[in-house]
């Protein structure tokens, strides 16, 4: 019996030795199989990973691309500055540290100390920082300190076309104008630096660091030219000097393409310093929120983010959609009494004497409201906001700045006789300048309206083309027959009419006048305005310009065309367009 139970229990030992065996070996087998799936199928994860712990990342910022005029000159760039962090698991001498950056920064010993002692995989101390200072830190050669050069925006004509360009932020990022409209364009890459670290943190010298250099951002070439603006804006703050204005814009623009040469609107800020309003503001009891708020309104570029009534300017629409209907002819005639009455509304004209018999041509010289209210109503409410529509006034011009306002306009429905005529004339609806003159351009260009731009080009750090831009067109807006009657109509608005003071001997000018009351009209403030272009027949430059709240004399013919005349007869020679020779006056012996 001892013997059976004796092979019975070592039968039993050697099943629970397999058992165990087996076991094993399962355990073993799965761990090799876990193994072999982390370090085959899973190593560039944990290699990744690995790297992360031992690895510190330090960006390197791309250069922002420069934006040029149409010359080649330079109107944004970079600066070399630098940014100041700190290694908390890499600094030796803490106090030396701290001592030095209060030193050399200008920042308090808490903020020093605070940023010194927080542990992280770095903390940054400042931004934008001058290259000279960050080269003196780095002279230092204090372990934990670092220095990265980094770009800062610059301006070299500090005001110049301020509302245009726009500006960046702390972060190199646009904030208003061109430089957040080409963002994509101008940005570029950024690069980084690549630090190996071991268990505590501390650099390996011996390995060094491993750089991903960054890509530049590419250039924008403009339209816009230095020379043209630089002259605009000098006429804008001088008649604003004159007529103790509020502000004064000017925009001069190609009517056959929409490149725009100069747009001023002054005053204007300094682009080095946007923060720090342009006025003797005292700001010292203003909450942040009204700060702010006073900054956003110093930004506006009141070409493109404002609307206004254009007031005797938009006769130009009046007259292009009443001889594109057939409505009225150059030969029509009219009598005016000094007013019209519309409904139980009298309605004056600026004589209050009135103009008496007249041509539609002679209407048009003599800037008269009775005969565009009779034109107005000859089309009907329904189809003068036809034409609304098919000349592009109620949709915004698509120019490549931020922030374009729309046309405030009655809904057709709400449009009676009155209103309609006040339409006809330029009050009791609103559009932005930029849209005016896109209209205008449409209308006197042969009937083709244009997107109105400043980007032309992008190119590479180089020079060499990278990109042409391109803008949308719509041709039929008017007939060439409409455009052409439209165009001698307005030349003789200023050769014979109330714009005669934009006449220059030598130049067909065309033009038109407006003198606008702003809301409400007990407060007597005045918009004084002129749109002019050149040639009259074929024109290459239109310009205009406003003036808002003008004291004394008010008027658009009086103040507005001479700045038009006097930029013309600068700008036309400059654009390679010459003055035609005005035979002399003979006496017969």
């Amino acid at each position: 019996m001892r013997g059976v139970f004796m092979r019975k229990n070592k039968t039993a030992n050697k099943k629970k030795v397999v058992v165990i065996f087996f076991l094993c070996a399962g355990l073993l087998a799965a761990l090799a199989g876990r193994l072999v799936y982390l370090m085959v199928f899973r190593s560039d994860y944990y290699s990744e990973r690995a790297d992360d712990l031992h690895e510190r990342e330090r960006d390197i910022k791309a250069a922002r691309g420069e934006i040029l005029d149409a010359n080649g000159t330079v109107l944004a760039s970079n600066q070399t500055v630098c940014t100041i962090s700190v290694i908390h698991s890499q600094i030796e001498q803490p106090e030396e540290v701290i001592s030095m950056l209060v030193k050399e920064l200008g920042i308090s010993e808490e903020t020093a100390r605070k940023r010194v002692e927080t542990v992280s995989s770095i903390e940054r101390v400042k931004t934008n920082v001058d290259k000279e200072v960050g080269d003196r830190i780095r002279s230092y050669g204090y372990a934990g300190v670092k220095v990265d050069e980094d770009f800062k925006r610059f301006y070299p004509y500090d005001e110049l076309a301020s509302k245009v360009l726009g500006f960046t932020g702390g972060d190199n990022q646009g904030i208003i104008g061109l430089e957040v409209k080409y963002e994509d364009v101008l940005k570029g890459i950024d690069g980084k630096i690549l630090t190996t670290t071991d268990a505590r943190g501390i650099e390996l010298g011996e390995i060094g660091e491993s750089r991903v250099e960054p890509v530049p951002g590419y250039d924008l070439q403009l339209s816009l030219d230095i020379n043209i603006q630089e002259y605009c804006q000098q006429a804008a703050l001088k008649v604003m000097e004159e007529k103790q204005a509020d502000s004064v814009s000017i925009l001069l623009m190609n009517p056959q393409n929409g490149e725009i040469y100069a747009c001023v609107n002054v005053p204007e800020f300094n682009l080095n310093d946007p923060f720090t309003l342009n006025t003797d503001v005292d700001t010292s009891g203003l909450t942040d929120e009204e700060l702010q708020d006073l900054r956003n309104q110093m930004w506006r570029n009141s070409c493109i983010n404002d609307t206004y009534e254009p007031g005797s300017t938009f006769k130009i629409i009046t007259m292009s959609a009443g001889l594109e209907e057939g409505v009225v002819t150059t030969e029509d005639t009219f009598s005016c009494p000094g007013y019209k009455i519309v409904e139980d509304r009298r309605i004056r004209c600026h004589k209050r004497t009135g103009h008496g018999a007249e041509t539609f041509v002679e209407a048009a010289q003599n800037s008269c409201n009775p005969v565009f209210i009779e034109v107005g109503l000859r089309l009907g409410a329904e189809r003068y906001y036809d034409y609304f529509r098919q000349f592009g006034l109620l949709t915004r011009t698509g120019i490549d700045l931020p922030g374009e306002a729309a046309t405030i306009m009655h809904d057709p429905e709400n449009i009676g006789q009155v209103e309609l005529a006040t339409i006809s004339f330029g009050q009791s609806f609103q559009i932005t300048p930029i849209q005016l003159a896109t209209t205008v351009s449409s209308l006197i260009n042969g009937g083709t309206r244009v997107t109105p731009h400043f980007g032309v080009r992008v190119l590479d750090s180089d020079g060499n083309l990278v990109k042409t831009l391109e803008y949308e067109t719509q041709d039929g807006i008017v007939s060439e027959e409409t455009s052409a009657t439209v165009r001698m109509i307005l030349e003789s608005v200023v050769s014979e009419g109330s714009g005669n003071n934009a006449y220059i001997e030598g130049y067909t000018i065309g033009g038109k006048t407006a003198t606008s009351q702003t809301l409400p009209r007990s407060a007597n403030r005045y918009i004084s305005s002129f749109l002019g272009f050149a040639p009259a027949e074929e024109p290459t430059v239109l310009g205009l310009c406003i003036i808002n709240d003008p004291q004394g004399v008010y008027y658009g013919g009086t103040i507005a065309a001479p700045v038009i005349r006097d930029i013309f007869e600068n700008v036309l020679p400059y654009l390679g367009i010459r003055r035609a020779e005005v035979p002399e006056e003979t006496t017969e012996q």
